[in-house]
């Protein structure tokens, strides 16, 4: 386990750390993942849904030891969702407790008001939680996944944040971290980010595994499949992602695809198990009958083969 201050004092250090996880980064990848650390600075990952962007940081969570915090991204996400919200509920029940041992008008309005705004009522959301990490303790790592599919304005407002790692709470005053979480934005390019936020970060796009890569992937995340049907899945879906596919299957598809085969005894690709587990793999019907409008036969034969 390292801390942020360490960090991998090399690129190589780094991809060591997130191997230790079970997590297999390419050289450009890792060296992304070193200059973050090393430079305090966001890093926005993007590329294809499924090639482990998301993973990265639950990687890096569990090699340095710091909490993983994560705020999934949707449309009409506002700050309020994100940063924190008071305990309405539990600030009527403080009123009317207080109300009830005739408080109420000792302490006036002003002084319940005060009692009413304490950070016992105070729920913190994923970035607010991710500014409280502790001098000498691992800093928190901060997953704000699929930052694509927030709307304009909390694309805005990310910006003040992650420039200064503060914000500012009307009731209780400006909260700043005293130490910077680990950021970690990913995009599945739904749509474009702003200049102005990646300008904020460290960029890398995320390529599909190369074919020995994936294999070896595999190996690491189901370790019960056999080698030579860990290799001919690889090629299979290799050769599936040169379909043209509307949704190219990921890491995450081989590897679930993997696990199913071995769940039903599979040891080999033939044209009946793809058929049956297409699903597996293939998440759009067009996708599928594209695939079997190619060939399943020639997809087998081409994955065997070259195994």
């Amino acid at each position: 386990m390292v801390d942020q201050g360490d960090g991998g004092t090399t690129v190589e250090g780094v991809t060591a750390g997130l191997a230790a996880q079970g997590y297999l980064a390419d050289e450009g990848l890792a060296t992304a993942v070193f200059l973050a650390l090393r430079l305090g600075r966001p890093l926005l990952l993007e590329g294809d849904a499924g090639v482990g962007k998301t993973e990265v940081a639950r990687a890096l969570a569990s090699w340095t030891g710091g909490p993983l915090v994560r705020l999934q991204c949707h449309e009409g996400l506002d700050a309020a969702q994100a940063l924190y919200e008071w305990d309405h509920a539990r600030q009527l029940l403080h009123l009317r407790a207080a109300e009830a041992a005739g408080r109420a008008t000792e302490a006036g309005v002003e002084g319940l008001e005060g009692e009413l705004y304490d950070e016992r009522f105070l729920i913190r959301r994923p970035l607010l939680a991710a500014l409280e990490g502790q001098p000498g303790e691992p800093a928190p790592v901060l997953l704000i996944d699929e930052i694509d599919r927030a709307d304009d304005e909390f694309e805005a407002f990310l910006l003040e944040l992650l420039a200064d790692w503060a914000v500012t709470i009307p009731e209780l005053g400006t909260v700043r971290a005293e130490v910077a979480p680990v950021a970690i934005l990913t995009s599945n390019r739904t749509r474009d980010v702003h200049d102005a936020l990646k300008r904020r970060c460290l960029y890398h796009w995320v390529e599909q595994p190369t074919f020995s890569r994936e294999v070896a992937i595999v190996a690491v995340r189901a370790p019960e499949v056999e080698p030579a049907l860990a290799r001919q899945v690889a090629l299979a879906v290799g050769g599936l992602r040169e379909l043209g596919l509307y949704k190219p299957p990921g890491i995450a598809e081989t590897i679930d695809w993997a696990r199913a085969l071995h769940t039903l005894g599979s040891t080999t690709l033939d044209e009946a198990v793809v058929g049956a587990t297409l699903g597996a793999v293939v998440k759009y019907r067009e996708d599928a009958e594209r695939v079997k409008a190619h060939g399943i036969d020639t997809l087998v034969r081409r994955a065997v083969l070259g195994a």
